[in-house]
Protein backbone atom coordinates (compact mmCIF):
# COMPACT_ATOMS: atom_id res chain seq x y z
CA UNK A 1 0.00 0.00 0.00
CA UNK A 2 1.16 3.35 -1.09
CA UNK A 3 -0.27 6.64 0.50
CA UNK A 4 -0.20 9.80 -1.84
CA UNK A 5 -1.02 13.14 -0.57
CA UNK A 6 -4.61 14.08 -2.95
CA UNK A 7 -5.72 17.69 -3.77
CA UNK A 8 -8.93 17.85 -5.64
CA UNK A 9 -11.79 20.22 -6.83
CA UNK A 10 -13.29 19.57 -3.43
CA UNK A 11 -11.57 17.36 -1.42
CA UNK A 12 -8.16 16.87 0.06
CA UNK A 13 -7.09 14.21 1.85
CA UNK A 14 -4.58 11.15 1.73
CA UNK A 15 -4.85 8.21 -1.82
CA UNK A 16 -4.41 5.00 -0.77
CA UNK A 17 -2.96 2.98 -3.65
CA UNK A 18 -2.99 -0.88 -3.44
CA UNK A 19 0.26 -1.73 -5.72
CA UNK A 20 0.21 -5.51 -7.24
CA UNK A 21 3.29 -6.80 -8.93
CA UNK A 22 2.12 -9.12 -12.02
CA UNK A 23 4.15 -11.71 -12.92
CA UNK A 24 5.72 -11.76 -16.02
CA UNK A 25 4.15 -15.04 -17.12
CA UNK A 26 0.51 -13.80 -16.02
CA UNK A 27 0.78 -10.60 -18.84
CA UNK A 28 1.73 -13.07 -21.54
CA UNK A 29 -0.89 -15.69 -20.41
CA UNK A 30 -2.86 -12.91 -20.35
CA UNK A 31 -2.24 -11.94 -23.79
CA UNK A 32 -2.50 -14.88 -24.78
CA UNK A 33 -6.15 -15.33 -23.50
CA UNK A 34 -6.95 -11.69 -25.61
CA UNK A 35 -5.11 -13.01 -29.19
CA UNK A 36 -6.94 -16.38 -28.71
CA UNK A 37 -10.35 -15.12 -28.28
CA UNK A 38 -9.82 -12.67 -30.81
CA UNK A 39 -9.44 -15.54 -33.16
CA UNK A 40 -12.18 -17.91 -32.38
CA UNK A 41 -14.45 -14.67 -32.76
CA UNK A 42 -13.00 -14.35 -36.20
CA UNK A 43 -13.27 -17.98 -36.68
CA UNK A 44 -16.71 -17.17 -36.44
CA UNK A 45 -16.94 -18.87 -32.38
CA UNK A 46 -19.24 -16.89 -29.43
CA UNK A 47 -17.17 -16.57 -26.76
CA UNK A 48 -19.54 -16.83 -23.86
CA UNK A 49 -17.14 -16.72 -20.88
CA UNK A 50 -13.65 -16.26 -19.81
CA UNK A 51 -11.16 -17.77 -17.05
CA UNK A 52 -14.13 -19.39 -15.34
CA UNK A 53 -13.47 -20.98 -11.99
CA UNK A 54 -14.56 -23.49 -10.00
CA UNK A 55 -12.80 -25.55 -6.94
CA UNK A 56 -11.40 -28.08 -9.54
CA UNK A 57 -9.82 -25.63 -11.89
CA UNK A 58 -10.08 -22.95 -14.56
CA UNK A 59 -11.59 -22.98 -17.99
CA UNK A 60 -9.80 -19.94 -20.24
CA UNK A 61 -12.37 -20.01 -22.69
CA UNK A 62 -15.56 -21.21 -22.89
CA UNK A 63 -17.07 -20.53 -26.81
CA UNK A 64 -20.33 -21.94 -29.22
CA UNK A 65 -18.94 -23.31 -32.43
CA UNK A 66 -22.74 -23.54 -33.88
CA UNK A 67 -24.54 -26.29 -31.70
CA UNK A 68 -21.18 -27.26 -29.93
CA UNK A 69 -19.92 -26.06 -27.09
CA UNK A 70 -15.90 -25.76 -27.12
CA UNK A 71 -13.72 -25.52 -23.86
CA UNK A 72 -10.89 -23.95 -24.84
CA UNK A 73 -7.41 -24.31 -23.27
CA UNK A 74 -4.91 -21.60 -23.92
CA UNK A 75 -1.66 -21.80 -24.06
CA UNK A 76 1.01 -18.92 -24.55
CA UNK A 77 4.78 -18.65 -24.56
CA UNK A 78 7.42 -16.52 -25.76
CA UNK A 79 9.45 -18.89 -27.46
CA UNK A 80 9.62 -23.00 -28.88
CA UNK A 81 12.79 -23.62 -27.20
CA UNK A 82 11.29 -25.16 -24.77
CA UNK A 83 8.59 -26.84 -26.68
CA UNK A 84 5.61 -25.31 -28.33
CA UNK A 85 2.61 -24.01 -26.12
CA UNK A 86 0.46 -27.25 -26.82
CA UNK A 87 2.86 -29.62 -25.72
CA UNK A 88 1.87 -28.41 -22.15
CA UNK A 89 -1.82 -29.79 -22.34
CA UNK A 90 -0.67 -33.73 -21.21
CA UNK A 91 -3.24 -36.44 -20.48
CA UNK A 92 -4.24 -35.43 -17.51
CA UNK A 93 -4.70 -31.43 -17.61
CA UNK A 94 -7.27 -32.76 -20.73
CA UNK A 95 -8.70 -35.17 -18.55
CA UNK A 96 -9.57 -32.46 -15.94
CA UNK A 97 -10.45 -29.81 -18.77
CA UNK A 98 -13.44 -32.92 -19.66
CA UNK A 99 -14.09 -32.88 -15.87
CA UNK A 100 -13.91 -29.34 -15.87
CA UNK A 101 -16.83 -28.74 -19.12
CA UNK A 102 -18.92 -31.51 -17.57
CA UNK A 103 -19.32 -28.88 -14.61
CA UNK A 104 -19.71 -26.18 -16.78
CA UNK A 105 -22.67 -27.45 -18.46
CA UNK A 106 -24.30 -28.72 -15.12
CA UNK A 107 -23.32 -24.99 -13.36
CA UNK A 108 -24.86 -23.49 -16.88
CA UNK A 109 -28.54 -25.10 -17.21
CA UNK A 110 -27.37 -25.39 -21.05
CA UNK A 111 -27.73 -28.01 -23.23
CA UNK A 112 -25.42 -28.51 -25.82
CA UNK A 113 -25.65 -30.94 -28.74
CA UNK A 114 -21.96 -31.65 -28.35
CA UNK A 115 -18.73 -30.80 -25.99
CA UNK A 116 -15.30 -30.53 -27.55
CA UNK A 117 -12.11 -29.71 -25.92
CA UNK A 118 -10.11 -27.40 -28.11
CA UNK A 119 -6.45 -25.80 -27.62
CA UNK A 120 -5.28 -22.60 -28.99
CA UNK A 121 -1.74 -22.21 -28.94
CA UNK A 122 0.11 -18.68 -29.10
CA UNK A 123 3.71 -18.48 -29.92
CA UNK A 124 4.45 -14.63 -28.96
CA UNK A 125 7.78 -13.79 -30.93
CA UNK A 126 10.16 -10.99 -29.87
CA UNK A 127 9.11 -9.46 -33.09
CA UNK A 128 6.18 -9.11 -35.22
CA UNK A 129 2.69 -10.56 -34.68
CA UNK A 130 1.72 -13.55 -32.60
CA UNK A 131 1.68 -17.06 -34.44
CA UNK A 132 -1.80 -18.63 -33.17
CA UNK A 133 -2.43 -22.74 -33.75
CA UNK A 134 -6.39 -23.69 -33.05
CA UNK A 135 -6.19 -27.63 -32.36
CA UNK A 136 -10.09 -29.13 -32.48
CA UNK A 137 -11.26 -31.63 -30.52
CA UNK A 138 -7.92 -32.61 -28.40
CA UNK A 139 -9.40 -34.69 -25.74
Amino acid sequence: MIALPYAGARHRGTLVVEVVAVAAKDTVGRYGEDVAARHLAEQGFVVLQRNWRCELGEIDIVARDGSCLVVCEVKTRRSSVCGYPVEAVTARKAARLRRLAARWVVESGLHPVDVRIDVVSVLRPPRGAAVVEHLRAVA
